[in-house]
């Protein structure tokens, strides 16, 4: 089969197109011919070994995608044809993915596999922050940063359609669309995203802060937000983070929280499936739709890393594998 290979860490331009036998699949996984993958930061982050979980070289990333069942094993619901989208964690960029039955996902027929490959990671990840660990009431308004990219745009649907207001931030004029298009209420630049809040807000601040980039937006992120407001930590795009002072969470009751989905489900893997119920119905009735960006053949894989890489994202970026 054909699949994108990481050679070296060198970085997403040196990864590589290769024919490689397909995946061994023993009598507990389920056997996905895959027609489009998610690209995900985690995968530029692989690409140069900076990633917290290492693989052996050389190996085919790709956490996400969508595609149909070629086989299942008994009892797990799933069956031959069977339209699903999944989370692969590696090797979905590939013509064929063989995964754990609990992170196989099926889908209506109404949603293309467009729309499938753009969801498990995303969507799982911010519904687990949102509501998991941010505790996300109706009425609250969050504050979302790196609106436009693919685990913004996530945020932003799923706030929205959780009832909060979204005040959300982007590094430049042309991303702004894309925000709104993800349903924010207000978008404000990152430049001075501070000021813009506190003045949106009637110098109150948010509820909520949302932040998948991390490095100097820790500081005014805390600073917008109102009393008892929770800061959750993503990812950290951005680089390294100032560090936190304890006085600045005491004088107004704040809470700093992790996100980290998939060190939660990896010790309870039904909780995938339970998420994926709370979604369908969002799904359905159209309140969350995935903005798609660009997308890319799968010889041009490194191109697509580039587009997370060098910040260029509008949305979520997809490989076209077959």
């Amino acid at each position: 089969m054909r699949a994108v290979q990481i050679t070296s860490l060198a970085g997403p331009a040196a990864v590589e197109v290769v024919e490689i036998d397909e995946p061994a699949a023993d009598a507990g996984s389920v056997v996905i011919d895959v027609h489009v993958a998610g690209v995900t930061y985690p995968e530029v982050a692989q690409s140069r070994g900076q990633y917290h979980l290492r693989q052996s070289l050389p190996f085919v990333p790709g956490a996400e995608v969508a595609g149909t069942v070629r086989s299942a094993p008994p009892g797990t619901g799933l069956t031959a044809g069977q339209r699903v989208a999944a989370f692969s964690g590696t090797g979905g960029y590939a013509e064929t993915v063989a995964v754990e039955p609990a992170t196989v996902f099926p889908l209506p027929d109404t949603v293309s596999f467009d729309t499938g490959a753009a969801l498990p990671m995303n969507y799982l990840t911010m519904h687990f922050g949102l509501v998991r660990r941010g505790r996300l009431k109706p009425g609250d308004t969050v504050l979302v940063h790196g609106a436009a990219g693919g685990v913004g745009t996530a945020a932003v649907q799923l706030a929205a359609a959780l009832g909060a207001r979204v005040i959300a931030t982007v590094s430049g004029p042309d991303k702004i669309n894309t925000a709104k298009a993800a349903g924010s209420d207000e978008v404000v630049l990152a430049v001075d995203f501070e000021e813009g809040v506190l003045k949106l807000t009637g110098e109150r601040g948010v509820d909520l802060v949302v932040d998948p980039v991390g490095g100097d937006r820790l500081t005014g992120s805390l600073n917008s937000l109102a009393r008892e407001g929770r800061y959750l930590v993503v990812g950290a795009v951005g680089g390294d983070a100032p560090q936190v002072k304890i006085d600045s969470l005491m004088r107004k009751n704040l809470d700093v929280s992790g996100v980290g989905w998939g060190a939660f489900w990896a010790e309870q893997p039904s909780f995938l499936r339970e998420q994926w119920a709370e979604l369908l119905p969002l799904l359905r009735a159209g309140k969350i739709s995935p903005v798609l960006g660009r997308r890319f053949p799968l010889d041009q894989a490194a191109r697509a890393l580039l587009e997370l890489d060098q910040r260029r994202a509008r949305g979520k970026v997809l490989l076209d594998v077959r």
